[in-house]
């Protein structure tokens, strides 16, 4: 038998009968959870424009027996309306107005607790009718605060509570086991979502006129295969970015999201109830709604972000507008109006447009106004880097830059500031496996910590003269027999043995690249050739790095090498005019209008 699943009024649930079953903890909102769902009701603006606009609830979940409802999920909410209607009703009302019924099958000392939630001391004994005691006193104090102000308060709030609030109403009558779903709503924590509920939706039988069970099992395996593929990290995050205020279990639901069209403002049952409202208005009078249809909208909204996915052009270039908050839906628009040729052309103004009077110079680090257009710029390189080599398969991760929360990373350590003392013992032990090729874990902390003191000795008495203080004085610091004051004199000396105190302008972008916080444990200020040798390393161990950062790194951008373990203002100066020539289509503001 099908489950019912529809919007109902608080009005349509009085008179009714709900049974909390046994499985269930007793009520357990406390003063704060009432309150806000007080406020929420009050101030839902009702829209006179729009006399269907309702206020909506979380999802009620109950299983029908014969007179009563058993309460699945819901307790808490529907108890507090209950609450709130038992005040109306003592202090408003000369007639009292209906309420529903709720009992309790394990608690018969609450049958009657409407008759005791004024009565703090009739509660203090019942942990139960503590809790109710409380939500009574927090109501109470609340219409109190408001009623001095608003003659019509409380009928006012009556009409909005019992008219304008819903609730997702989902009766189970199929055999499925009550305790079962009890356990995954609320024990889980899992609530219903919104792919749950829409899914609800498209599998009614009652919503098919002819082959429901064919039609079912269609959809059913339509929206499995869809979902598979959603779960496949690089096609969802090229569509989607974790910047987004939502998370998805069921990534579905996002494509439900974007066709309805939610926005942050609208709650958390918005794309349901819009697909419950259409299906509704489109009801057939032998009841049955045009499925195929709105299932096919669904499917090619789904196969257009395929069709993205593998084109390796709009799988860059759509993949980087989402990550800088583009409108999928109007790409979406734009791509049904234009030819795929045409498509991409407009793709590529949108992105000249966000690039519009950036100055690549003028660019500082320093700024933290600056720092996303720094971002922004290092990815579109990396983007047209591997745009630019037509016969290469090779795509932009945009999965493990996303996931992996790749960002700006210095190429040549910082001089300002210096290093923060909690990652000064890092960046000493990263230079000094460095500068001995020790290749042990230097773990100080470890019960070996003397033998590898030891080895370390023994290393440094291997290395040439030049380096050989400079290693010692990092030995001692790590073993703490220098004071941290003395950590400022090691620092700018080890900075000016590798050229890294002569860089003219270290927090410009012809100093930056993208790294992932995990490349480098000392993060912002190792020096160059330890940067190197860890993204060496990670391509060596098929770790991804971005490919502009390898080449930068692997010094390719500079024809005139002098020194592959420094760098130097040429490579800056090389590696800066490379930006130039790889984004020349998309900045207004050209390098040689810079020169003038």
């Amino acid at each position: 038998m099908d489950n019912i699943l529809n919007i109902r009024s608080i009005a349509s649930l009085l008179k009714l009968n709900f049974l909390i079953p046994s499985y269930q903890r007793g009520y357990r909102w406390e003063s704060p959870q009432v309150e806000a769902l007080l406020e929420d009701i009050w101030n839902y603006k009702i829209d006179n424009n729009n006399p269907k606009a309702f206020y909506c609830l979380q999802p009620i979940v109950v299983k029908e027996r014969d007179d009563v409802y058993e309460l699945i999920d819901g307790q808490q909410r529907l108890t507090t309306i209950l609450l709130i209607l038992h005040f109306m009703n003592e202090v408003e009302f000369k007639t009292p107005k209906p309420v529903y019924d709720i009992k309790f099958s394990t608690r018969i000392i609450q049958d009657s607790f409407l008759s005791k939630v004024k009565n703090k001391e009739a509660c203090k004994d019942d942990i139960d009718l503590y809790h109710l005691n409380l939500a009574y006193e927090a109501i109470t104090n609340w219409f109190e605060k408001r009623s001095n102000d608003f003659p019509s308060f409380q009928g006012d709030f009556y009409s909005k509570l019992t008219n304008k609030v819903k609730v997702i109403w989902y009766c189970i009558l199929d055999n499925t086991d009550v305790v079962d779903i009890f356990t995954r709503l609320n024990i889980g924590k899992i609530p219903l979502t919104n792919a749950e509920l829409v899914k609800a939706l498209f599998l009614m039988k009652a919503n098919f006129k002819v082959n429901a069970p064919l039609k079912q099992l269609q959809i059913a395996n339509e929206w499995d295969m869809m979902e598979k593929r959603l779960q496949e990290d690089d096609f969802w995050y090229f569509i989607y970015s974790p910047r987004n205020s939502v998370h998805y279990d069921n990534r579905i639901e996002y494509i439900f999201d974007l066709l309805m069209e939610k926005e942050k403002k609208h709650d958390d049952y918005f794309t349901f109830n819009e697909f419950n409202k259409l299906f509704q208005s489109e009801l057939k009078s032998d009841g049955a709604v045009d499925i195929d249809s709105h299932w096919r909208k669904i499917k090619q909204y789904f196969l257009t972000l395929e069709e993205w996915y593998s084109n390796r052009e709009l799988f860059h270039l759509v993949g980087f507008l989402i990550e800088y908050k583009a409108d999928i839906n109007e790409l979406r628009n734009d791509f049904r109006n234009n030819t795929k040729r045409s498509f991409i052309t407009h793709l590529k103004s949108k992105i000249k447009y966000k690039l519009l009077k950036i100055d690549l110079e003028k660019l500082d680090y320093s700024r933290s106004s600056d720092r996303e257009k720094i971002r922004m710029v290092l990815l579109l390189f990396n983007i047209e880097t591997i745009l630019s080599t037509q016969k290469a398969s090779m795509r932009f991760p945009f999965s493990q830059f996303k996931s992996e929360k790749w960002d700006i990373e210095h190429v040549s350590s910082r001089s300002e500031g210096g290093i923060d003392s909690k990652d000064r013992m890092v960046w000493a032990m990263d230079l000094l496996e460095y500068l001995t090729g020790y290749q042990e874990e230097l773990d100080f902390n470890a019960s070996t910590k003397e033998q590898i003191i030891q080895n370390v000795e023994v290393e440094i008495e291997k290395v040439s003269e030049e380096n050989k203080s400079i290693c010692k004085k990092l030995l001692n610091f790590i073993k703490e027999d220098a004071p941290d004051e003395l950590f400022s004199e090691i620092y700018d000396e080890v900075r000016k043995m590798f050229g890294e105190d002569k860089l003219e302008d270290n927090d410009s972008i012809s100093n930056l690249t993208l790294l992932d916080k995990n490349t480098n444990r000392s993060y912002g200020n190792a020096i160059f050739p330890v940067k190197r040798n860890r993204i060496i390393s990670n391509d060596k161990s098929g770790v991804f790095t971005p490919i502009c950062t390898k080449n930068l790194f692997l010094k390719y951008y500079n024809t005139h090498v002098k020194d592959q373990m420094k760098w130097s203002d040429s490579d800056a100066e090389s590696y800066l005019e490379n930006i130039y020539q790889v984004l020349n289509d998309y900045l207004t503001i050209k390098r040689e209008e810079n020169a003038k």
